[in-house]
């Protein structure tokens, strides 16, 4: 008796969701649901209560308003003059936020915000400016061979006074620096603390670096840094020639470095030229290989023996510039070559199996369907080049190496995890029409899941694919598989057929 009561109580929930459905699919709606409810009844076992079945029909509530939606979307055009704000609410998420176009908009956006950001973060600019990392071929930083740490000076200035006062073989042209904390005034008349590269006149020569408003050539002088241009003399275009008084002594302003100029090991706010007698110090040699000198580096490190005043031999290492200034694109795409190598690992890279029966997808589907994944791609990797610089540099005027590290660590995870959300979201957009597809739903039961199907199906609501995805993989079932329907569905979901 209690089981009949069920029984009336499941058809007239079935009918009471059928008055919901258009009066065009009414009955059509209302034979699927009956029909499946005694597909239900038939797979069950005995064990399963009536209140299951109850509950499985509550869901032709769900099917009716999301059936209602799409007809409020498919009404006359007369009736467009006037629309309801709630039917378009209630339609425009189902409609638009799961196709291809709004998931590629999306990842415009995305890429616009993160470039936009990398032009007004000056740490941004500097960083990524393709003019600093551009390096004279053939130098390099000599170092001794038995520090570990390139950024410490290791050269005495007598050391270099001996090299230069005799022909080499290898080195047409040495410049020596040492960094020291000098005070100076600037044009304010206010005395400051600098950090003083006291150098060789012929560095900037040696280094080609461009500096502004007036060339340094072999003069004795000062260049100042971008950063204490701006700060101290407040950016004023007619500097060169003018005098600062650095450690008690005036020397004539000859230019300013560019902002982001790629880096000497050591931080200098302005560069203090003078004569190789006033050299002293530890400090830094950057030397220019002759072409017998290339010829002899084919690595990025060279050992370089020297032979002192005292017939004894030093050891040193020549650390090529090539290797130091790539900037952060040569980082950006170690990262992308680690993030591609590492997907296999978090992810299946095979998108699914597909039961094509006589109702195989047209060429122009197939086609879409791989473009659609070249496009998301292709708007990935600038995204995340763009994101992990405004990450790295956002707050950092210029090069750090927590920068870098920070810089290597969210290239590589945005670029892995956005892989494999791509991945994700091709495996369940329909092979046709490039919607996601939607309502799952679970069929089988669990304890017969190597005898029967078992797992979750969804639908493309445009009636073109059913998805099945395995609960538990088995050795017969072991993907995904999208099983394309025929033009019969169409009339359930009253949309024409794409492909």
């Amino acid at each position: 008796m209690r089981a009949s009561t069920h029984r009336l109580l499941q058809q007239a929930i079935l009918l009471s969701a059928s008055w919901l459905v258009p009066r065009s699919t009414r009955a059509d709606w209302l034979k699927e649901w009956r029909s499946e409810l005694w597909h239900a009844h038939e797979a069950a076992d005995s064990r399963t209560a009536e209140q299951e079945f109850t509950r499985f029909c509550l869901g032709s509530f769900r099917d009716a308003l999301c059936l209602r939606g799409i007809a409020l979307r498919r009404r006359p055009l007369h009736s467009l003059a006037q629309p309801s704000p709630h039917s378009f609410l209630r339609s425009f998420p189902r409609h638009y936020f799961g196709s291809a176009a709004f998931c590629l908009m999306a990842l415009c956006a995305a890429l616009a915000i993160s470039y936009g950001l990398a032009q007004l973060l000056p740490g941004v600019r500097t960083e990524s400016h393709p003019s600093n990392y551009k390096v004279r071929p053939g130098l390099i930083l000599i170092q001794n061979a038995f520090s570990s740490d390139d950024s410490t000076p290791t050269i005495p200035a007598e050391t270099y006074k001996l090299w230069t006062a005799r022909r080499q073989r290898y080195f047409d042209a040495l410049a020596f620096y040492r960094i020291g904390r000098d005070r100076a005034s600037a044009a304010s008349n206010d005395v400051e603390v600098w950090n003083v590269a006291h150098s060789s006149t012929n560095l900037f020569s040696i280094l080609g670096l461009p500096v502004r408003f007036a060339s340094p050539g072999d003069a004795a002088g000062v260049i100042l840094s971008d950063a204490i241009w701006k700060r101290d003399f407040a950016a004023n275009r007619q500097i060169a020639g003018s005098y600062v008084r650095i450690g008690g002594r005036q020397a004539q302003v000859l230019g300013v470095l560019p902002e982001g100029a790629w880096r000497l090991p050591g931080r200098a706010d302005v560069w203090l030229l003078e004569p190789n007698s006033q050299n002293s110090g530890t400090g830094y040699v950057v030397a220019r290989l002759t072409e017998l000198g290339r010829w002899e580096m084919q690595t990025p490190s060279v050992e370089i023996s020297s032979y002192n005043g005292d017939d004894t031999d030093e050891e040193f290492i020549g650390f090529s510039f090539a290797q130091r200034t790539k900037g952060p694109w040569s980082l950006y795409e170690f990262t992308v070559l680690l993030a591609f190598l590492t997907l296999p690992a978090i992810t299946s890279v095979a998108l699914s199996e597909s039961h094509f029966s006589q109702h195989r997808p047209s060429w122009t589907s197939t086609a879409r369907r791989w473009a659609f994944l070249g496009c998301k791609i292709a708007l990935l990797l600038p995204t995340v080049y763009f994101a992990s610089l405004d990450l790295a540099y956002g707050s950092a005027p210029s090069y750090s190496i927590p920068a870098q590290y920070l810089q290597l660590l969210s290239s590589f995870s945005m670029c892995l995890f956005g892989l494999r959300w791509i991945l994700l979201d091709q495996s369940q957009r329909c092979p046709v029409c490039l919607k996601r597809v939607t309502h799952p739903a679970q069929v089988g039961l669990a304890g017969r899941t190597f005898l029967a199907w078992n797992g979750t199906e969804m639908i493309c609501t445009g009636g073109h694919t059913l998805l099945h995805v395995p609960a538990l993989p088995t050795s017969w079932f072991g993907t995904q598989r999208w099983m394309y329907l025929d033009p019969s569905w169409k009339v359930i979901f009253g949309g024409s057929r794409v492909g």
